[in-house]
């Protein structure tokens, strides 16, 4: 498979029955929650497969135009007017390109998490809401639903019970909780299973949260 996004790569136990694809924020790179890994309390799971994506480099408006890891542009403040359709496509083909590698590699689409911080928390939503084949669930970190005019129409059926960890930071700067809100208020009008989290941090990750995750991913993956 052929012009792949660059990815790190960790491995709970050697042949992995499981994979997390898990997506960065706006400037950050794979590394970021690769730290994170060590802290998730998942000795009694099956293994895992963790692969971090690096975002494509693009220029980005609301920074000026400074070239920097993105998965689509932001164009203005007003995240839920502007969008960028075309870059939220692209970078949606390019996650189920790696989709589509760890099914190569022996794990069905039914036993892969999507995950993502911000931007990648974005990500998780734009390309799982979509995807043709049941999904293991989504894991959504401070971020929100885009396009989230034609996700109805667009989404796919295979994912309608898809078990979905939503969370955010009351006080966050860069997206607001209201927008969360929205987010969880929307998804759980089309009949998604939403957890929802809310914790006292800004445009971050916290212990309690960290907690809360791993407590997620063993009971989506004991199921």
């Amino acid at each position: 498979m052929s012009n792949l996004l660059e990815t790190i790569e960790l491995e709970s136990a050697p042949q992995p029955t499981v994979a997390i694809i898990w997506m960065h924020g706006l400037g950050a790179d794979a590394n970021d929650f690769v730290p994170i890994v060590k802290e998730l309390d998942l000795h009694d799971c099956p293994a895992i497969r963790f692969v971090f994506p690096n975002a494509p480099t693009m220029p980005v408006t609301i920074n000026g135009g400074y070239v920097m890891r993105a998965w689509y542009d932001i164009l203005g403040t007003d995240i839920a007017k502007r969008e960028d359709e075309k870059g939220l496509r692209s970078s949606q083909a390019e996650i189920e390109k790696l989709i589509a590698r760890e099914i190569a590699r022996g794990i069905p689409a039914n036993r892969i998490i999507l995950a993502g911080f911000s931007q990648g928390c974005a990500m998780t939503l734009q390309t799982g809401l979509r995807y043709p084949e049941k999904l293991a669930g989504l894991l959504c970190l401070s971020g929100y639903v885009p396009l989230r005019d034609v996700v109805a129409t667009e989404r796919s059926v295979a994912n309608q019970n898809t078990p979905i960890f939503l969370a955010h930071g009351r006080a966050d700067p860069v997206i607001h909780i209201q927008r969360a809100e929205q987010s969880r208020d929307l998804l759980k009008e089309m009949g998604y299973p939403v957890a929802w989290h809310e914790y006292m941090m800004q445009h971050s990750v916290c212990q309690e949260e960290i907690d809360d995750i791993g407590n997620w991913l063993r009971s989506v993956l004991k199921a």
